[in-house]
């Protein structure tokens, strides 16, 4: 059984919230690149070139590559041989969001409840995906959701009748209504 010190996962999460609102992953930045080859609107892009551009500021002067932090969403690999010591997992992740999002002066978005709309203050709690591995190391990847903007989702139940083009109608208008709300690029996912 390895032991790990609650502390180190507070400062691994405080420094994993700071530097996926700062900095864009390089896979992120070659799919834009690649993007903006194939690209056939000029408008397109120069929208693409000013992402590019954008992350590029927020790398050199450190600072939040979108004013929308988001929530924080974590994503844990649990060895069933590891060990928290010093607290538990579930709160020292809580507070290197919380930390996370205080020294790196993110936006705090969250709110307590839904409908009574009061934010807690510190960006917490986050949203936590568990996964018991094998092993005794613990992986953690921390991916800020974006809120306002980013909230274009729509769910529907399509009767079996519907059929494919059921499913391809609603898409094509669900990102029609969404229009120019949703920040560039548009990626859109189905499930």
């Amino acid at each position: 059984m390895r032991e790990i010190n609650a502390n180190q996962v507070i400062e691994t999460v405080e420094k994993l919230c700071i530097d996926a609102n700062y900095y864009l992953n390089e896979d992120i930045k070659y799919g834009i690149q690649n993007f903006m080859e194939s690209e056939k609107s000029p408008v397109g892009k120069d929208i693409l070139n000013k992402l590019i551009e954008n992350a590029e500021i927020a790398k050199e002067q450190n600072m939040p590559i979108c004013q929308d932090t988001g929530m924080a969403v974590i994503f844990v690999e649990a060895g069933q041989d590891a060990h928290i010591v010093g607290g538990s997992l579930t709160d020292a992740i809580n507070e290197g969001v919380r930390r996370g999002y205080e020294k790196g002066y993110l936006r705090k978005s969250v709110v307590k409840d839904p409908l009574d709309r009061v934010n807690t203050g510190d960006n917490t709690p986050a949203v936590i995906h568990y996964d018991i591995v094998p092993g005794d190391k613990i992986k953690i990847i921390a991916a800020p959701k974006g809120f306002g903007s980013e909230n274009m989702s729509a769910v529907k139940m399509l009767k079996p009748s519907d059929g494919v083009k059921g499913v391809i109608d609603f898409v094509i208008q669900t990102v029609d209504q969404a229009g120019a709300n949703p920040c560039p690029p548009i990626v859109v996912g189905v499930g």
